[in-house]
């Protein structure tokens, strides 16, 4: 392993140029928002320090504990990671193990709250860092959502018709909600079943938090724009999301205004500018992407999706991809005889994964080896017991 450097890397910057080199916590541009609870000892410690000491903590644990690592993490992470993959495929993969009464979980807060959801009451859901979240869950607040469904409820004269849609990436009380009012989960990779599914059940989608892989999906449907209608929850109270009564009305699918940050950096000038670069250039991106950017691109797909698509294409391959970062680099590493880049030319990282840094891995993970739980995710029962049947009846469709 590779010492650390010395000069100052700002944390927007993709680390992946410097391999898995690793900044000690204290010289991490954004550490003053981060958790600041990790013990001081923690603050200056290196990467050939951290990552002995997470492998001898691992290894004192042994199948007790599982460490799961999103395909957005950090290499520094993933290298500890037992398994790698997608939020829900990695929740589904800790509650297959009961052997593990630990799920480290390196990713951000709402997938550590689906493994809780998921996994058996002996189990124990620990997020490094409590500062993981997301920024598009975070655009979908419980109490937003209800009142959009209430004002929703007094347009239609009722709600039996409307089926609420929440993505994956949202918050377990949002999961809830669905699951009590006849709604249902989806991933970037099974939305189009789940909306076949909704549509059986009802009229009209209330899909939320990402616009865009709401409009992505139902365009893929044969579902016109027009019969789309964004609502826009920073509007007040009163106010149909900034909608016309005519509008929703007519519409099938009622889009929240949410987004993710890194995806909604992706231009149609990017993939212009790579196709005058790279003219037998493959273009796939994430369907968090806006509706013109996945009508630009020649494939479309989920985290899982992408990396099949890098690691089946023909060696020689030029591909330029639409997503996260880490993942970008890491199949590009994993692929060398093949051109992988990223769209984006300057960066394109989830700045919340990236705060899942070593340095509070070894802190849990040591925490757990002297048998102290420290940073564990709980849903309350009443929450999971709702959730969960929003969730099974997205497992039911597979």
């Amino acid at each position: 392993m590779v010492s650390s450097i010395s000069r100052p890397v700002p944390q927007l910057q993709c680390e992946s140029d410097f391999g898995i080199e690793t900044l000690p916590l204290s010289q991490e541009a954004s550490f003053g928002s981060w958790q600041r609870e990790i013990p001081e000892a923690y603050w200056q410690l290196g990467s050939d320090e951290l990552v002995t000491r997470v492998r001898e903590a691992r290894a004192s644990l042994g199948d007790r504990a599982v460490i799961l690592g999103h395909h957005y993490q950090r290499e520094d992470i993933i290298q500890f990671a037992d398994e790698r993959g997608d939020s829900f495929m990695l929740a589904q993969y800790a509650a297959e193990r009961p052997e593990s009464e630990y799920i480290v979980f390196c990713g951000v807060h709402f997938m550590a709250e689906a493994a809780d959801i998921l996994s058996a009451a002996h189990q124990q859901v620990v997020l490094p860092n409590m500062e993981a979240g997301c920024s598009m869950a975070d655009m979908a607040a419980p109490a937003d959502v209800h009142v959009a469904w209430r004002e929703l409820g007094d347009l239609f004269g009722s709600t039996e018709d409307l089926i609420p849609v929440t993505y994956m990436n949202s918050a377990a009380s949002l999961k809830a909600f669905c699951g009590e009012h006849g709604g249902v989960v989806c991933t970037s990779s099974n939305a189009v079943k789940v909306l076949e599914w909704a549509f059986e059940q009802g009229k009209r989608v209330f899909f939320f938090p990402d616009q865009h892989l709401g409009r992505n999906t139902g365009h893929a449907m044969g579902i016109p724009l027009e019969e789309m209608t964004l609502w826009n929850w920073r509007l007040p109270a009163g106010n149909l999301g900034g909608a016309a009564p005519e509008q929703l009305e007519r519409s099938r699918v009622i889009l929240w205004q949410g987004h993710c940050s890194v995806h909604q950096r992706f231009t149609t000038t990017q993939i212009e500018e790579a196709r005058e670069r790279h003219p037998d250039v493959q273009i796939v991106v994430h369907p968090e992407c806006r509706y013109d950017i996945v009508q630009a691109a020649d494939a479309i797909g989920s985290t899982a999706y992408i990396a099949n698509y890098v690691a089946e294409a023909p060696a020689g391959s030029v591909i330029g991809v639409g997503t996260e970062i880490n993942l970008v680099s890491r199949l590009a590493k994993e692929n060398p005889d093949k051109t992988v880049f990223c769209l984006d030319p300057v960066v394109c990282p989830c700045s919340t994964m990236y705060r899942v840094h070593p340095a509070y891995l070894a802190w849990v993970m040591e925490s757990l080896a002297a048998g102290h739980v420290v940073n564990q995710i709980v849903v309350p029962e009443e929450v999971q017991a709702h959730a969960r049947i929003a969730l099974e009846r997205m497992l039911a469709l597979r």
